[in-house]
């Protein structure tokens, strides 16, 4: 179990914050927190917030907006720097939707649980905005059908974890909104426990201060998922079309099939190492990892064709299309989760010029 002591820090990405970050920053301060803010490129118009929020917080300014999920690397890469790892960090929203309370809550979980993350889940009511209630809906749903984790608030910004998560939250990929789910799915991968309590659910003037668009960013946060889904399409119609083509010439079922299976795995493996999940691992071994999987899914999916060809008298053509898709699933989330896990290497690391420290 990890070990933290009773040193807290609440970081707080800002974009073009209300009036009520320095109450907020007030309240945190008298709740014990040590404040950590990201103005996030807010711009001039913001300078004489951010001025009177150093007199209660470490502000750190990027230049431009560069995204919620740069915001939080940021503050993490500060955080890392000047305090270590020994301590509790909950991640809050500048916009009013947390209260000091709950992050209190938070903050009492992370301490009796310091290996999992805590996550404070908010109960959207058809009183929230439907854009909220949509968007989280759709992305709880993804979630659960590709990590096999229920979750039911995915977009939550009020979370605590130990600071010894920072070394691996600083090289999860994301810049903006999509960083924020790339933390749970490198989580559920990890199997790092993930715990749901409920906190209140605030909406100021239905939610106008908050920056996320639903369309845009809601496609950052599930393209990983579209590209593999794009790229298994596209080696499933070449697998199809090798095996109706070789059955043709052929006449033989399991040529065709291990044949056109050959083909579109090793192109398969191609692109998803160098473009779907970007493996830094060494070719060696996430080939032969691929390639074993590939073997036992060929192997599987071969048995399955002959099942339902040869004893179930299923049409030969629908009868391949049936058995790529039953292990569609299982390829996806070996893959993910086994062979191309996180590398390494942060995709774009933190530097000390991306940010400035308020005096």
């Amino acid at each position: 179990m990890l070990k933290i002591d009773d040193f807290s820090i609440a970081l707080i990405p800002a974009y073009k914050p209300g009036d009520n970050l320095i109450a907020l920053l007030e309240d945190l301060n008298r709740a014990g927190f040590v404040p950590v803010v990201v103005d996030d490129g807010s711009g001039e118009r913001y300078a004489p917030l951010f001025e009177e929020a150093a007199r209660h917080a470490a502000v750190l300014s990027h230049p431009r907006n560069q995204g919620k999920g740069r915001a939080l690397k940021t503050g993490l890469a500060y955080i890392q720097e000047t305090y270590g790892t020994g301590h509790i960090v909950v991640t809050f929203d500048a916009d009013g939707q947390h209260s000091v309370e709950d992050a209190i809550r938070i903050r009492e979980n992370v301490r009796l649980h310091p290996d999992a993350l805590i996550l404070g889940q908010r109960c959207l009511t058809k009183q929230a905005p439907f854009r909220s209630r949509l968007g989280n809906a759709v992305t709880c749903l993804i979630f659960h059908l590709f990590t096999g984790v229920r979750l039911y608030d995915t977009q939550t910004g009020l979370r605590g974890f130990s600071g010894e998560f920072i070394p691996r939250l600083l090289k999860i990929h994301g810049e903006r909104y999509e960083y924020e789910l790339n933390v749970l799915l490198d989580s559920a991968r990890k199997r790092i426990p993930i715990r749901e309590i409920p906190i209140d659910t605030i909406y100021i003037g239905r939610n106008v201060s908050s920056h996320f668009r639903m369309v845009k960013d809601s496609l950052r946060i599930v393209k990983e998922i579209i590209k593999f889904c794009a790229s298994s399409f596209f080696c499933f119609c070449i697998d199809c079309l090798l095996y109706g083509l070789l059955l043709m010439l052929t006449g033989n079922l399991l040529i065709a099939n291990i044949s056109a299976r050959v083909v579109s795995a090793t192109l398969n493996y191609i692109l998803n190492r160098k473009f779907i999940f970007r493996s830094n691992a060494p070719a060696i071994k996430t080939a032969l990892e691929y390639f074993c999987l590939a073997a036992a899914i060929l192997a599987g999916n071969s048995a399955l064709l002959t099942l339902l060809i040869n004893h179930i008298r299923m049409n030969a053509m629908l009868a391949k299309i049936l058995a790529n898709f039953l292990f569609f699933f299982v390829n996806w989330a070996v893959q993910r989760f086994v062979i191309f896990r996180s590398s390494n290497k942060p995709k774009n690391p933190v530097k000390d010029s991306d940010f400035s420290r308020k005096a």
